[in-house]
């Protein structure tokens, strides 16, 4: 099946991130086109191939969902035919991504000073729990450790609550995003000055990136934000209400919004009472305003009063659950469910690429159309493009069966058809 270049086509990037942040970085960029090589560890591979749900023969859909659109090869980089197999992938790479324990490319010998020297290109990125400098940088980090460090889960969940870890793993995923971001900006200036660099990135960082109005408050006043559930610490009414048969999102944010939201609630009287004339008011009558608008959200369905609020323009929105947004119609207008066929388990959905971009090969004059980067190669077989990757790089078949019967690469002989 034919596919669009991407606009990251010709970058050669290679993987040795595992888990979760490092392989949605690389997804991205593969999804935007770059060649990004999965290096898996001998034995046993990715952590990640273990996690549930184990779908057919034994494969993870954890694993699949951040693996797509990469080559897999894998590797025992305790061996010297592993690691001469690296150092010649590093070689002629763009870029390499890593989010193991700091210290641990340096004992291969592969730190970054050594593959700087060997590569004046290459593009390093680390991704660590806490960053490469610090007084923590040689702790492990996890996501619910960096959602507790960075004051996410101070102010997430309803008052007097304990802590709560938000039900995402938001700083593993947004260290990915962050890291890509680095990795195009390094690889922009690449473009001009030939040289590479090292980009570092956290997910205690990926965490304190998410608390940019807690900290408004605080360094402005010394305010401390509490939790307030899903209400918002500037304006009111912004939070979810329960109705008839579930929960609807109101974002009345404004005091344009708020007199329309009133009026159509059959409540006028509320936009001149003294208690919630202003944004102020409200907010500091916000529990007596969650209780009277509460009190009549709860009269009719959800659905009864999105079509009564986005007749006015209202912002809102429904709380949808995992099966509901999987097939609502904007996500599957927007291409955010892709599917591929794996050889193993079959046919298989992902969350497509986020970020979209012109198609550009319109003839003149047409109207420029916005669609995603659509491709489908499924996330590689333990080892499955070995073989292939080390005869790209130079290993003839002879040298590559040597590397095989010493451990050093694994080789899933297994064929398909490249999509």
């Amino acid at each position: 099946m034919a596919q669009k270049a991407g606009p990251l086509a010709g970058m050669r990037v290679i993987e040795l991130a595992h888990i979760m942040s490092g392989p949605v970085c690389g997804m991205m960029l593969a999804d935007m086109g770059a060649d990004v090589i999965k290096v898996e560890k001998v034995p046993g591979g990715d952590d990640s191939r273990r996690f549930a749900p184990i779908m057919a023969h034994g494969e993870s859909a954890s694993f699949m969902i951040v693996n797509r659109n990469k080559r897999g090869i894998a590797l025992n980089l305790k061996t010297a035919g592993g690691r001469e197999v690296l150092q010649r992938l590093l070689a002629g790479a763009d870029v390499v991504t890593e989010n193991y324990r700091k210290g641990t490319m340096e004992k291969l010998g592969m730190g970054y000073d050594v593959l700087k020297a060997m590569n004046p290109g290459l593009i390093y990125c680390a991704i660590s729990g806490y960053g490469r400098s610090g007084p923590l940088a040689d702790k492990a980090g996890f996501d619910l450790i960096a959602q507790g460090m960075s004051g996410l889960m101070s102010m997430t969940g309803e008052p007097g609550q304990a802590p709560i870890k938000a039900g995402s793993p938001v700083t593993d995923i947004n260290a990915g995003i962050l890291a890509a971001l680095g990795i195009c900006a390094a690889y922009a200036e690449k473009q001009r000055t030939g040289r590479g660099q090292m980009v570092d990135t956290s997910l205690f960082e990926a965490g304190l990136q998410q608390m940019y109005w807690a900290f408004a408050n605080y360094f402005a006043d010394g305010t401390v934000l509490p939790k307030l559930g899903s209400a918002n610490p500037t304006s009111a009414p912004y939070q979810a209400f329960r109705t008839l048969d579930g929960w609807i999102n109101v974002g009345a944010a404004n005091q344009s919004n708020y007199e329309r939201l009133v009026d159509v609630l059959g409540m006028s009287q509320l936009a001149s009472d003294a208690r919630f004339s202003t944004n102020a008011a409200r907010m500091a009558n916000r529990a007596a305003l969650v209780e009277v608008l509460g009190a009549r959200l709860a009269q009719k369905t959800t659905a009864e009063w999105l079509d009564e609020f986005d007749a006015i323009g209202l912002p809102c929105g429904p709380v949808l659950d995992v099966p509901q947004v999987a097939t609502h119609e904007q996500t599957l207008a927007r291409g955010m469910v892709v599917e591929s066929d794996h050889p193993l388990a079959g046919r298989t959905r992902g969350i497509g690429l986020p970020i979209h971009f012109s198609a550009g090969d319109e003839p003149d004059g047409a109207k420029e159309k916005q669609e995603p980067m659509p491709r489908s190669r499924p996330a590689p077989l333990y080892g499955e493009h070995t073989r292939a990757v080390l005869r790209e790089y130079g290993f003839d078949d002879e040298r590559i069966d040597a590397l095989v019967t010493e451990g050093a690469v694994l080789a899933h002989d297994a064929q398909r058809a490249a999509v």
